[in-house]
Parts: structure tokens; C-alpha cells; sequence
């Protein structure tokens, strides 16, 4: 079980969009932090210990999936999936999306702090 699990971890694209975006995350906060002369090992450690558990938390869903099974897309009809290309949407899936999605906002919000433009209508989002 535990090697199917890592096999699952090392081999979901989802779970490596996560960490690609954890590793940006990280990098544009250290970025921001030289930029603003506020570089604090308290901050850090703090985010990484955040990021940790986002991680145990996807390894946590990937083992509940396995034992439960739940399809939370299990309404629309199978047809319709299968073109979409999506066969099963699980509680793995739903956190490893809302993860990506926070990780995606924070590393935004380092880029403005950094002052890398972004466009206009996004700059009034963050």
C-alpha cells in the first residue's frame, strides 16, 4: 500500500503542477522578502512547515481515496466524461485544485509586492 501511494505521488501530474508551484511560491516569497529588507527565518519557517502539511495533507486524500472511493463528479453522465477525458474526480483531486489555486494567488501577490507588472485587471484582483 505505502509503495502505491508513492508511485501515485511521483507519478500524478497534478501533485507535480503542486510542487512547481510550491517551489515558485517559495522562491518569488524569498525574492520578496530580499526586496523588502525584511528577511525573517520565523516567516520561512512558518510557510515551509504550511507547505509541509499541504503535502501530508494530498498523501492523506490519496490514502482515503484508496480506501473509499468517492467520486464527487459521479452525476454527469459517463459519456460525457469520457470526452471531457475525466474519469473520476476524488478528494485528492479537490484539494491538490484548491492547493494549486492558492499556491497560484500567493505567488501573484510576491510578484506585485516584487513589482514584476502584472496586468491591470489582475494588480486590482490582488
Amino acid at each position: 500500500m505505502i509503495e502505491k501511494t508513492i508511485d501515485l505521488l511521483i507519478n500524478n501530474k497534478n501533485i507535480r503542477f503542486l510542487v512547481i508551484f510550491i517551489v515558485l511560491d517559495v522562491i518569488f516569497g524569498f525574492l520578496r522578502s530580499i526586496k523588502e529588507r525584511k528577511t525573517n527565518s520565523t516567516i520561512g519557517i512558518d510557510g515551509i512547515i504550511r507547505k509541509t502539511g499541504m503535502l501530508i495533507t494530498i498523501v492523506v486524500t490519496i490514502i482515503l481515496d484508496k480506501m473509499v472511493g468517492i467520486d464527487l463528479i459521479a452525476f454527469i453522465p459517463e459519456n460525457l466524461k469520457n470526452s471531457i477525458g475525466i474519469v473520476k474526480v476524488g478528494i485528492t483531486t479537490l484539494f491538490n485544485s484548491l492547493y494549486i489555486i492558492f499556491e497560484i494567488l500567493s505567488i501573484m501577490k510576491n510578484m506585485r509586492r516584487c513589482e514584476i507588472p502584472l496586468p491591470n485587471k489582475l494588480n486590482k484582483f490582488l
